[in-house]
């Protein structure tokens, strides 16, 4: 099961995106401030004619609050569709399954999940969801999503180099995002899956003839397209309940390996079309560089914690030795490596697809994977996962300025309290958000398990678990056998935690950068903290583990912790 010849794969895959980041992150940069870029000749005509429609310019630049009201309408309008399409979908064509209109808190639920980039589900794909929910519905949320996500950062970016107060034209940057990025790239990828043997279909149903005899009925689609989109969006919810395990959404292991790669592209890319759009490109680097070492630790953990023995089955009589680690809920047609990689890449980058299950994991392995959701900035969603670091940056310069006597300034502009505040109000709503609904599913009795299975550490960390990824705008599930949370309880709760910590953030994101564009840029003087440097990147590691396991650690010794420490 763990070949060590395999982690070739693993050097291999990542070597490649730190080699292709740097060039397709330029590309980027050079998309959102308007500079020449490939495909301008077809594609600028396109782009202009969807701005005389929507009744906007590029040259209609929006301050901040301006942004933030374009980016609620959008996806608000978008949030209203969801909503209906799901609660209405029996009623709907494209339903071969004949799958009924959801309940009006699933619906929210859903709703709110699509519209945030969270793909959190409460209900099985091939029974509860119709084609046109899979085609229609769904779709239009993965490009929204993500094309928003990217949208924030840039604005939020922007701040840096303006100085007349203005963040950019969220329409501008939704529809280039959309024509220079997403379209494009997942028409490609959607191809080079069908070519890894992923179904592209309009076929709901196929009737398939197994050899043990009788008839099965087996679900289809776009599921190529589909994935396509829903993994390099960071948005992650699969075509089918099994997720990147099915072998009809992940059919092998280069498949596996490819969609990994997916998955990295943009969200490794972004710091570089940070320096491009700066036009400081050495400041790329230890942002680049604190991702890769707080990502290389989890897959390393995460790796060596699945492999060990597992003590639970030490004391089985005549069990014999066991030294495969924890086999339970892994695909065996990936290695422990390559699952393992595609596992920790899903959730540091807020994808939320899944290849393994979850809940079957070592208690330490769902603790790395919790602490991607903690920082959610290594590296991160699309977009917001890189803004979410900014955000880090801009409290540890505060921080690090005042400790050593020098001026908190970031980039030729001075670090307020304004933009402290504002940061701080997003790095700490997240803890909120995950804490206080915990607390009231716990001690409100509201937590009820599936069958027989009794209350343990392990259903502490699974309600956790289903928290954090909702706030974190993440989607992976640790199990929904340890507990009921397709409640209406669950059901509620959990899409105004979605809304609130996808909105909130991206309104103190947006506001901070509006802060910066207000300023002149300063002349460096000799107190000013030199940040393209190793000393700054090791400080700023140090500094985001460091705050991310002080705001968490009281659950994290209750759930995981305990489980580890033999409390499960």
């Amino acid at each position: 099961m763990f070949a060590v010849g395999s982690l070739w794969d693993i050097v291999f895959l990542v070597a490649l995106v730190i080699a292709v980041a740097p060039f397709f992150g330029a590309y980027l940069g050079r998309v959102y401030m308007d500079r020449p870029a490939f495909g301008d000749a077809i594609l600028a005509p396109i782009e202009h004619a969807v701005y005389r429609l929507l009744g906007t310019s590029p040259r209609q630049s929006m301050r901040a609050r301006e942004y933030l009201l374009a980016v609620i309408l959008v996806n608000g309008g978008v949030f209203a569709f969801l909503y209906g399409f799901f609660f209405f979908q029996g009623l709907l064509p494209y339903n071969a399954t004949h799958a009924p209109g959801m309940s009006w808190d699933l619906a929210f639920h859903s709703a709110s999940s699509f519209t945030t980039n969270t793909d959190f589900t409460h209900f099985t794909n091939e029974s509860q969801l119709s084609l046109g929910s899979l085609m229609i519905a769904w779709p239009l949320a993965l490009f929204v999503s993500a094309a928003t996500g990217l949208s924030v950062l840039v604005a939020m970016v922007r701040g840096f180099v303006r100085r007349d107060g203005t963040l950019g034209n969220y329409y501008v940057d939704l529809v280039r995002t959309m024509t220079r990025v997403l379209l494009p790239l997942a028409f490609l990828f959607a191809i080079l899956l069908v070519l890894f043997g992923v179904p592209e279909t309009f076929r709901n149903l196929v009737v398939a003839h197994p050899i043990t005899g009788g008839t099965q009925h087996l679900v289809f689609g776009p599921v190529a397209s589909y994935t396509s989109i829903s993994l390099l969006g960071t948005n992650g919810g699969g075509f089918y309940s099994a997720n990147a395990a099915s072998p009809l959404a992940n059919p092998s292991a280069a498949s596996n390996l490819f969609e990994t790669f997916v998955m990295m592209l943009i969200p490794f890319s972004t710091p570089f079309a940070f320096g491009q759009i700066i036009r400081r490109r050495n400041e790329s680097w230890p942002y680049m560089g604190t991702i890769l070492i707080v990502f290389a630790i989890a897959v390393g953990l995460f790796i060596a914690y699945q492999a060990a023995t597992n003590p639970a089955l030490l004391g089985i009589a005549n069990l014999g030795a066991q030294s495969n680690g924890y086999p339970v809920g892994q695909e065996t047609r990936f290695g422990l490596p390559e699952a393992s990689l595609f596992q920790v890449v899903s959730v540091y980058s807020n994808v939320g697809a899944n290849n393994m299950q979850i809940s079957a994991l070592s208690p330490m392995a769902q603790l790395v994977l919790l602490f991607g959701m903690f920082t959610q900035s290594t590296p991160g969603g699309e977009g917001t996962g890189f803004a979410t670091l900014l955000l880090f940056a801009v409290l540890g310069i505060f921080v690090g300025g005042l400790m050593v006597g020098r001026t908190p300034e970031y980039l030729g502009k001075k670090i307020t309290t304004g933009q402290v505040r504002w940061a701080a109000l997003a790095l700490l709503v997240h803890p909120a958000l995950i804490l206080v609904p915990f607390v009231v599913a716990v001690a409100g009795g509201f937590v009820s398990t599936a069958g027989s299975i009794p209350v343990s550490a392990h259903t502490f960390t699974a309600v956790l678990y289903e928290f954090t990824s909702e706030a974190a705008n993440n989607g992976s599930a640790l199990s929904t056998a340890q507990f009921v949370d397709s409640s209406t309880f669950f059901n509620v709760t959990g899409g105004i935690v979605m809304l609130i910590g996808r909105f909130l953030p991206i309104w103190a994101m947006l506001q901070v950068g509006g802060k910066f564009s207000e300023q002149e840029v300063l002349p460096p003087g000799p107190g000013t903290l030199r940040t393209a440097t190793v000393t700054f990147t090791i400080y700023m590691t140090l500094f985001l583990i460091i705050v991310s396991v002080l705001l968490f650690l009281p659950v994290i010794a209750l759930g995981p912790l305990a489980q580890i420490l033999g409390g499960a």
